[in-house]
């Protein structure tokens, strides 16, 4: 069960992790500069997320192959267009606000004004949604595994192990309810966190 937490953990922060990067810096520099620019990622993120998610997925890993990277990558990839959403949003917002206004003023760069005055701003709102982009990444990468195509043979994540212990549900139940309960208290405790971090 440690074992399976580790490689679930490890896929539910890394994924995020990759969404949150990229997309993060797509929204900030698109919400900022705004032009053409905006226009690009704004048509690329409605294309991207245009795919079912899940399909997308189920064929990438099919053609790429089953391991921990593609799992990761493809489900980062997948993150990203909900991250440059709420970085473009929050950077529209305050881009507009006096403090923003003052550092052009004084004759602050892009770098400067995107680096020192809306990152640390926009942070906040990223760092919730990263949380429930955890939990979100948990549970897909837990379907993805207990349909076969998500982390191979030998590693092992709650996914798995509930796919195994449905075989002896009549005996031995808690070889599938134990990894799902764990699964479903980690999903729960991220989802918690991220609505407390969003309503402040």
């Amino acid at each position: 069960l440690v074992y399976g937490a580790r490689i679930s953990l490890a896929v539910g922060l890394l994924a995020p992790m990759i969404g949150v990067t990229i997309g993060g810096a797509l929204g900030l520099l698109g919400g900022y500069f705004r032009g053409p620019f905006e226009t690009f990622v704004t048509a690329a993120m409605d294309v991207l997320l245009a795919f079912p998610p899940l399909v997308l997925a189920l064929a990438v890993i099919a053609y790429l192959g089953q391991s921990i990277t593609n799992l990761t990558l493809i489900l980062g990839l997948l993150g990203v267009p909900a991250f440059t959403r709420v970085a473009r949003a929050a950077t529209l917002t305050l881009s507009q606000r006096e403090f923003v206004t003052a550092a052009r003023a004084i004759g602050a760069s892009h770098l400067r004004i995107l680096w020192h005055e809306l990152l640390p701003n926009v942070l906040l709102p990223l760092v919730a949604f990263f949380l429930l982009g955890v939990a979100v990444t948990i549970v897909v990468e837990g379907s993805l595994s207990f349909l076969g195509l998500g982390v191979p043979p030998p590693a092992a994540s709650w996914g798995v192990m509930i796919g195994e212990g449905r075989e002896s549900l009549e005996y031995a139940p808690r070889l599938a309810f134990v990894p799902a309960i764990a699964m479903f208290v980690t999903v729960l405790a991220f989802n918690l966190i991220g609505d407390t971090l969003r309503a402040l």
